[in-house]
């Protein structure tokens, strides 16, 4: 059953199992956690919402508040059953990695020494910003998006400002070496 769930429909799941209600609280909470790794938008979220509902894997329930139309919706135990198969499915990983830093290195031969360099500077400040910036949600991240404190969300934010400031250091590294000479190697031959 959950391994015919599209990422959406699982981090959908997640996000109402965490306690989110709304489809706007889910993409609040998205915004708020997931987002640098995993991101969904309203015209990803909504009609999967319908389609989860479709499946009998949330129930959604008029929630009107001040006069605005509003929808909850909440997992029925069909969609705890997948959320929990899918969390604890050791077998089946999906490892995608979307990054146009990385693509526009890997077309390095297309450009001077000068330009390669230039990009891996410009990516180790933006690493630098991003180091920042998750540290600055570090104090607050222990209590949780959702109101409740939760050790996971908070040790992914610790992954996350690892990880920006490992490839922050070998952006630097890797210009380093690019400028000295030290790379590319000389040829075999």
């Amino acid at each position: 059953m959950s391994s015919d769930l599209t990422p959406t429909a699982r981090v959908i799941l997640g996000m109402l199992r965490l306690g989110a209600r709304t489809g706007y609280d889910i993409k609040r909470a998205i915004d708020f956690s997931t987002r640098f790794f995993w991101s969904a938008s309203f015209g990803q979220i909504y009609p999967e919402l319908h389609r989860l509902e479709e499946r009998g894997l949330i129930k959604a329930q008029s929630d009107p508040r001040g006069g605005v139309k509003r929808t909850s919706y909440r997992l029925t135990r069909a969609g705890e059953s997948a959320l929990q198969e899918w969390l604890t499915d050791a077998e089946s990983f999906l490892f995608e990695m979307r990054d146009e830093h990385l693509l526009r290195f890997f077309f390095g031969d297309l450009l001077t020494r000068d330009e390669v360099v230039a990009n891996l500077r410009a990516q180790q400040r933006f690493c630098e910003r991003v180091v920042e910036q998750f540290q600055s949600f570090e104090p607050d991240a222990r209590t949780g998006f959702m109101e409740d404190a939760q050790l996971y969300p908070y040790l992914a934010l610790v992954y996350g400002i690892e990880y920006m400031a490992w490839r922050r250091d070998w952006c630097e590294r890797t210009a380093a070496a690019i400028e000295s000479g030290e790379l590319p190697p000389p040829p075999a031959g």
